[in-house]
């Protein structure tokens, strides 16, 4: 965020890691202690993808993400599902180019919401998303990633292209603690996970975690300890 904007500090948007679930790495019953302790390890964002689960299950595994990520003071995203996200009272939801207009789903989750979109690599998809009020602005992918193998690879110049929009800028994409640090240094505000961060036991989860927030706290120059956990 070449400048912290008062309307991303305002909903909760800081730099730092953006977890990701998946019900492959998370079935049911690991779910809310992974998240768990992806936020005790300083996790500032929380998404929830679930694209397989019956809509019972998923509002159930969406309410309990909420009310976790709430008491951690933490916004919990819901991807691809305004109404979902409205339902369990999340704080926002992030958009695929194939999903639902962020106009139609600003309408219904209002200015409050935090709405994320996914730009790939392209400058173009990041203009027609800041002109439709998205709060955050997310690319890659930058490596070779298992979630979507087939995502069109991104150059981590475009990074720092789309500071001109003044939005936090989200990276995406096989990101880990090893390869991390050179996205931030690319102008990354938040770095975007699922399997870097939640493969292994839940001390692992956790110290990735934190690995993850320490990468940010030497490398971001907008990081600020005193609104983030210990690492």
């Amino acid at each position: 965020m070449g400048e912290l904007s008062t309307n991303a500090m305002a909903k909760g948007l800081r730099p730092g890691l953006y977890a990701i679930t998946d019900s492959q790495l998370l079935p049911a019953d690991r779910l809310l202690a992974a998240v768990e302790a992806a936020l005790r390890g300083g996790a500032v964002l929380v998404q929830y993808r679930e694209k397989r689960a019956p809509h019972p299950e998923r509002l159930r595994q969406a309410r309990n993400l909420a009310t976790l990520c709430r008491e951690a003071g933490v916004p919990l995203i819901i991807n691809d599902d305004p109404d979902l996200a409205r339902r369990c009272g999340a704080a926002g939801v992030h958009l695929g180019q194939s999903d639902s207009s962020l106009v139609s789903a600003r309408q219904q989750l209002g200015e409050h919401a935090i709405i994320g979109a996914t730009c790939h690599a392209d400058l173009a998809l990041a203009a027609n998303a800041d002109r439709d009020g998205a709060d955050y602005l997310a690319f890659g992918r930058f490596f070779n990633s298992t979630t979507k193998p087939d995502a069109p690879a991104a150059d981590p110049t475009v990074l720092a292209s789309a500071r001109q929009f003044g939005k936090p800028v989200t990276a995406i994409g096989g990101i880990t603690v090893d390869n991390g640090e050179s996205l931030i240094r690319a102008g990354a505000d938040q770095l975007a996970v699922i399997g870097g961060l939640f493969h292994g036991d839940l001390a692992s989860i956790e110290e990735r975690a934190r690995q993850f927030t320490r990468l940010f706290a030497a490398h971001h120059p907008l990081f600020s300890s005193s609104v983030h956990q210990e690492s």
